[in-house]
């Protein structure tokens, strides 16, 4: 067993060994990309193709998310009781192991016909962060991103959700999850729930998938919209972490996604987590210079490889307590 220290805990996330305060965004965009020139052997055999996205060529995916190793307790756990078609495993030869089954719809017809619509189909970062976090919670590890204990106390609401693949598999692990999109996207999302956990939204609290809410949030509009309009229209139950996963891709969406992620983001409460996979080193670099500009905010690049591919990079950031200005 890896008996790595955490000294540095954000909420819910624990930062490995490496991990660092970003204080020069050229220096970490020059490491980032000479580190995945260095990996430029492995694209083929890592599977990557195109923009990352999963496969736009289907309508409906079965995404199987194979565990391996489950602790006895775990493997005792995942048997009891009613489970939602989402939570369904299936044995392996070795018993200790199971996969996990999510069926989803795309829409791969708005991916081609409306602008800006990446949601609409699955991306490759959504699918190899969900098997992180569950192989890491399924085994019961106390070495990974989350230390789980504190994960199922919180309130996560996830930016650019898309197709809702995560409210899925993450929303077990947590105390109430929030997926967000543009309007277009909320069909979808609602969809996808539904398939996977029948009779959602009116399930009895506590029952798989009674935690989960889909709710419409557009950067864009809560930019361009006045502070005391924000407040009324993004009345969200406080944030504990905010996720985003593969959402910096376009340059005219990196000053309202700061916005977003200002606006919502507590003081000394609420986490950032930013998965993203590495494409156009300006817009990286654009937004991270933009994020870093904003006032109070601490931002640190999360060292240790835990997705095991030089194609993604994590970031995590909190916004500090203003200081106070009393005498």
């Amino acid at each position: 067993m890896d008996d790595t220290q955490y000294p540095i805990v954000r909420g819910a996330v624990q930062l490995p060994a490496g991990s660092e305060i970003i204080t020069d965004v050229d220096e970490e965009i020059f490491i980032l990309y000479s580190n995945l020139q260095s990996a430029g052997s492995d694209t083929e055999s890592s599977g990557f193709r195109g923009l990352g996205q999963f496969d736009s060529r289907k309508d409906v995916l079965d995404i199987i998310f194979d565990l391996k190793g489950i602790s006895d307790s775990k493997s005792k756990d995942s048997r009891k009781g009613k489970k939602s078609k989402a939570q369904r495993t299936h044995e392996s030869d070795n018993a200790n192991d199971k996969t996990i089954q999510i069926e989803l719809y795309q829409d791969k017809t708005a991916l081609r016909t409306r602008k800006g619509d990446t949601g609409s189909v699955i991306w490759k970062a959504s699918i190899d962060f969900a098997q992180y976090v569950l192989q890491q919670n399924y085994t019961n590890s106390t070495n990974g991103l989350f230390h789980h204990e504190r994960l199922r106390n919180q309130h996560v609401l996830e930016l650019g959700a898309g197709t809702g693949l995560l409210s899925m598999v993450l929303s077990p692990l947590v105390r109430r999850y929030t997926a967000t999109d543009i309007g277009p996207l909320m069909p979808l999302i609602q969809k996808n729930v539904s398939l996977n956990f029948a009779g959602w939204p009116k399930l009895p609290s506590g029952s798989p998938g009674s935690n989960i809410s889909v709710e419409e949030l557009d950067w864009q509009l809560l930019q361009s919209s006045t502070a005391p309009r924000r407040a009324k229209l993004y009345t969200l139950d406080p944030i504990d972490l905010l996720l985003l996963v593969d959402c910096i891709y376009h340059p005219s969406l990196i000053p309202p996604l700061v916005a977003t992620i200002n606006h919502l983001a507590i003081p000394q409460r609420t986490t950032v987590l930013i998965v993203s996979e590495l494409r156009s080193h300006d817009v990286m670099r654009e937004f991270l210079d933009t994020w870093l500009a904003q006032p109070n905010w601490e931002i640190w690049h999360i060292g240790y490889n835990l997705l095991r591919s030089q194609h993604y990079v994590m970031w995590l950031g909190q916004k500090m307590q203003l200081p106070s200005t009393s005498g």
